[in-house]
C-alpha cells in the first residue's frame, strides 16, 4: 500500500511540474550597480509579477560582448521574448540581430542600438541634454565656461545627451565648453574627474553638466570638498533619490527626471502584448522633466 501511495505521489508531482506556466522573458541590463538601472529593474519586476510573467534577469556589467552572449543564451532557452537595455549603439546590435533571426521578439528599453528591435521604450535623450543646458544658460545669463561629464562612450544616452547639450550651446555664443570627458556614469570617477578639472581649470569653471546624476553627485562632492560649489552650477540627469535630496537641500542646482518606473513597466507590458499578439506601440517615448528646488517636492 505504501509503495502504491508513493507512486501516486510521484505521478501527482509529475503532473504538477508539466503544468503550463506564464510567458518567460529574458532581460539583459546594462549594469545593475547603477541606481537608475536598479530602479528600472524593480519596475520591470513588479509589472512582471502583476502580469504573471517570469523574468530571467542578467547583468551585462557594461560589456556589450557579454550582452550578446546573454541574448544567445536566452535564444537557446527559447524564451518568449527578450528585453535589452543596450550597453552600446554598435556593439550591442548583434544581440538584436540574433534575436530577430531566431524569431524571438526583442524590446529595447532606455537605450538604443543601430539594429532595429521589435519595439523601443525610452525617452529622447537629446531632450535631457537640451533641458539641462538650457537651465545652465539661463542661470549663467548666456555667458560662462562649462565642463561636461560624459557617460559610457558609445552608448546612445551619451551620444544624444551630448548632441542635445551642444545644440543649445550653439545658440549661446557667450557660453564656452572648455572640457568634456567620460566618467562612465560612475560617482567615484565623477569625483576624480572633477578634482582634475579643479586643478587644471582653476577658477574658470562656471557650470558642470553631468550626463547622469551619479556623475553629478561626484562633481558636487569634489566641488564641496574644494569649497568651490557656491561658484559653480551643477546639473545632472535621472532624478535618482540622492540627486532629488541634494536639489531639495539646495546643494545640487537641478536634475532632469527620467521615468525609470514608466520605462520599466512599459517595456514589460510591450513584450507581453507582442507575445500575446495584441496591438502594441513600436516606439513608446516617455518625456523628460526638469527638476529644480521649486518643483522637487512632486518628485520626492
Amino acid at each position: 500500500m505504501r509503495k502504491w501511495s508513493g507512486l501516486v505521489a510521484v505521478l501527482m508531482l509529475a503532473g504538477c511540474s508539466s503544468e503550463k506556466k506564464g510567458p518567460v522573458i529574458g532581460v539583459s541590463l546594462l549594469n545593475v550597480s547603477n541606481e537608475f538601472i536598479v530602479m528600472l529593474n524593480k519596475a520591470m519586476d513588479a509589472k512582471a509579477k502583476q502580469l504573471g510573467v517570469e523574468l530571467i534577469v542578467n547583468d551585462a556589467q557594461r560589456s556589450a560582448e557579454r550582452q550578446v552572449q546573454q541574448v544567445e543564451s536566452f535564444i537557446a532557452q527559447r524564451v518568449d521574448a527578450i528585453i535589452l537595455n543596450p550597453c552600446e549603439v554598435e556593439a550591442s546590435s548583434p544581440a538584436v540581430d540574433k534575436a530577430i533571426a531566431a524569431g524571438i521578439p526583442i524590446v529595447n528599453v532606455n537605450s538604443e542600438t543601430r539594429s532595429t528591435p521589435t519595439a523601443f521604450v525610452g525617452s529622447k535623450d537629446e531632450e535631457s541634454g537640451r533641458l539641462a543646458m538650457d537651465y545652465i544658460a539661463n542661470r549663467l545669463s548666456g555667458k560662462g565656461e562649462i565642463v561636461m561629464m560624459h557617460g559610457f562612450m558609445g552608448q546612445a544616452a551619451q551620444i544624444k545627451r551630448d548632441q542635445g547639450a551642444r545644440e543649445v550651446l550653439a545658440t549661446h555664443p557667450g557660453l564656452k565648453l572648455i572640457a568634456a570627458q567620460t566618467a562612465e556614469w560612475d560617482r567615484a570617477k565623477g569625483i576624480s574627474l572633477m578634482e582634475n578639472w579643479i586643478q587644471s581649470q582653476g577658477n574658470r569653471i562656471n557650470a558642470v553638466f553631468a550626463q547622469n546624476d551619479e556623475m553629478a553627485m561626484g562633481a558636487l562632492i569634489a566641488l564641496e570638498q574644494a569649497k568651490r560649489k557656491d561658484k559653480v552650477v551643477v546639473v545632472g540627469v535621472d532624478a535618482i533619490a540622492d540627486a532629488l535630496a541634494a536639489v531639495r537641500d539646495g546643494r545640487l542646482d537641478a536634475t532632469v527626471f527620467q521615468d525609470a518606473k514608466g520605462q520599466g513597466e512599459t517595456a514589460v507590458e510591450t513584450a507581453v502584448k507582442i507575445i500575446r499578439k495584441q496591438p502594441y506601440e513600436k516606439e513608446a517615448m516617455i518625456p523628460f522633466q526638469l527638476v529644480t528646488k521649486e518643483n522637487v517636492g512632486k518628485f520626492l
